[in-house]
Parts: C-alpha cells; structure tokens; sequence
C-alpha cells in the first residue's frame, strides 16, 4: 500500500465509537496506532478508504465526534512518508 487515509482522534473512546459507526455504514476500516509522522504521543486511528472521505467526514460531523484531523499519508520511493492534513 503506498497511500491511505487515516483519521486520529484524542480520545480512544472516540476511535472506538468511530470505528463502530463506519462499520455500520459498511465502510471498510481498521484500527491502527496514530503514525509518528502526525504524533509523537499515543493515540488511535481508524484507517479508510479514498472513496468513503465524505461519509467519515459526515459520520464524525453528525455524530459530534471530536478528531485530531484527517489525513492523508503517502510512501514515497525513497522510504519516507509525505502527510497531509485534509480535514
């Protein structure tokens, strides 16, 4: 995989219960540990697919859920990893 989209939040509560929503809108997702590219500290994220960035962005909005960004994570050809936030 040389990209994916990931969302992080401050609260492993919210990654859980994020996590849980999309499933129930049948968006493929995984729980993983935030990269070190977008923190140094502890934290969750929940992994998704291009296709479903306007329904997370929608479920996080709906259902109040609070979130560090959105992103988008890219690996290069010499081994690093370009971030960019997107919401």
């Amino acid at each position: 995989m040389n990209e994916m989209y990931i969302v992080s939040f401050n609260s492993t509560h919210h990654a859980i219960r994020s996590d849980k929503l999309f499933g129930e809108k049948n968006i493929t997702c995984t729980t993983l540990p935030t990269p070190r590219e977008i923190t140094a500290s502890c934290g969750i994220s929940v992994r998704f697919l291009e296709k479903d960035i306007e329904t997370v962005k929608e479920i996080l909005s709906s259902n109040n859920i609070e979130y560090k960004g959105i992103y988008n994570i890219k690996k290069l050809t010499d081994g690093k990893k370009e971030v960019s936030q997107i919401g």
